[in-house]
């Protein structure tokens, strides 16, 4: 799963830039290998063993404690697929791409490769090895295939990630070096009782490093102008699982090597993931740009991970992994059905797009289908996750479970209101003469709407696997 992103890199490499079919061929190829191989781990990971399975470990390092250590568990399965899945919709959603293909497709598979790193490991140098070949890409794929103020959006994107890696760094290093065991090794770590102290201020400092890539209100300020400015596969990317890397760092390394700092900020993790729910339902609903629309939704959606997180609970943090994948896949969804809009209007206005149901319905209908799973229709992915993380903080956090809750009502209604103006208004004369989606193009959108029922018709598939190494995790702080 790993191995397949950079060995289709090293092919592209030996490619003539005219050869733009292949190109686009071998990049299918290995981000469909890393998908096959995605879903074969979901399926194939036994539910009554638990615990770490498809395990690899190599010492790397002995000098250092340094040691190659992979593997599969519930909470990281389920990112591990939906890693899998964007990319393989990615690919294929910039299909017609035609400036500067090789390059773009090499710097999407470097960026993935650093995705499916950071998910599957358990040594904290390649995690955050891994983490830093993840966020570098995304710099090179918006300065050059983005648009609007996309010198902008890069450089304050790149800012921000570095300013995070800037805090994760000593927070990792005083681990290692208080342990007494010199090593990277997490599953090892965690044996060790750290102090007190070195606990609440290792876990503000990781808190605050991965929380700027997981959009965290007051750090979120680089999310949506990066989406805005990104092409089409580098959004679902950005939004789908980047976003996915902070609040997950947060789970296996915050909160799984200090437990007890983690008791200490709960409130305070609460307060801001709060925060970052009701803001961004405000503010996007001031927005009049799709993509605009769509980067505040998701600081608020991140918000409900982080408010999950933040409740120390079995449903809470079932409910948050849960709401990762989910809000993924729909963000994913939302992006590639505005690429393919804008690719052919070159415009996101939700005011100029008024009534294009009638000019592409099947376009349409797949920003809908995402924007009724984003205001957490029943049948949908994301229905059980956030109701999973309002239960339990409810029952945490009872003033921060109604405000989230009031702030998902507001949701629903900014959701209604884009959909209402850009696609069931008078139709805009100048857009008539567009074609709507052709079936090929509309592969990579099914496979996205596809996931997005199958997992909110039949939830305990995921939250089945999720829940083998919750309870455990919870133990174990």
């Amino acid at each position: 799963m790993l191995l397949a992103p950079p060995t289709g890199l090293l092919i592209l490499l030996c490619l003539k830039e005219h050869q733009k079919f292949l190109i686009r061929a071998v990049s299918l190829v290995s981000a469909g290998i890393s998908f096959a191989l995605a879903i074969y781990t979901f399926v194939g990971y036994d539910k009554k063993l638990g615990g770490l399975q498809f395990v690899e470990k190599y010492e790397w390092s002995k000098l250092f404690g340094i040691t190659y250590f992979v593997g599969v568990e519930g909470m990281n399965a389920p990112l591990l697929l939906l890693t899998g899945i964007v990319i393989f919709t990615g690919v294929l959603t910039m299909w017609e791409l035609e400036i500067r293909v090789k390059e773009y497709f090499i710097w999407m598979l470097a960026l993935v490769t650093g995705v499916f790193g950071v998910f599957m490991s358990y040594d904290m140098f390649f995690f955050f090895l891994f983490y830093e070949i993840a966020v570098v890409p995304m710099y090179i794929l918006i300065l050059i295939w983005g648009s609007t103020r996309k010198e902008y959006a890069a450089m304050k994107l790149t800012l921000y990630l570095m300013a995070g890696s800037g805090l994760i760094i000593p927070g990792i290093l005083l681990l290692y070096s208080t342990s007494g065991l010199f090593t990277f090794n997490m599953v090892a770590l965690h044996g060790v009782r750290f102090a007190p102290w070195v606990q609440k201020l290792v876990f503000v400092f990781l808190y605050l490093g991965f929380g700027v890539l997981a959009a965290v209100w007051p750090f979120h300020t680089w999310s949506p102008v990066g989406h805005v400015a990104a092409p089409t596969a580098v959004s679902m990317l950005h939004a789908g699982v980047l976003m996915k890397l902070g609040s997950f760092g947060i789970l296996r390394v915050a909160m799984y090597l200090c437990p007890e700092g983690f008791h200490y900020w709960s409130t305070f993790m609460a307060l801001l993931a709060t925060t970052g729910i009701v803001y961004g339902v405000f503010v996007g609903l001031a927005q009049t740009d799709l993509k605009y629309v769509i980067g505040y939704s998701s600081v608020s959606h991140m918000g409900i991970v982080c408010l999950g997180l933040a409740t120390g609970t079995v449903d809470g943090l079932n409910g948050s992994v849960f709401q990762m994948f989910a809000h993924g896949v729909m963000t994913a969804l939302f992006f590639s059905a505005v690429g393919f809009i804008y690719d052919r209007t070159h415009t996101r206005d939700i005011h100029e797009l008024g009534g294009f149901s009638r000019i592409m319905p099947v376009a349409s209908a797949f920003f809908i289908v995402a924007a009724l799973c984003g205001a957490g229709v029943p049948g949908m992915a994301s229905f059980w996750a956030e109701l999973l993380v309002f239960i339990a903080a409810f029952k945490v956090f009872p003033v921060a479970g109604l405000l989230a809750i009031a702030a998902l009502v507001v949701g629903a209604l900014f959701a209604l209101r884009v959909v209402q103006n850009t696609f069931y208004n008078e139709p805009n004369p100048k857009f008539a003469h567009f074609e709507d989606v052709s079936p090929f193009l509309g592969l990579p959108r099914m496979i996205l709407i596809g996931t997005l029922i199958l997992f909110g018709f039949f939830p305990q598939m995921m939250l089945g696997l999720i829940k083998t190494s919750i309870v455990p995790f919870l133990q174990g702080m």
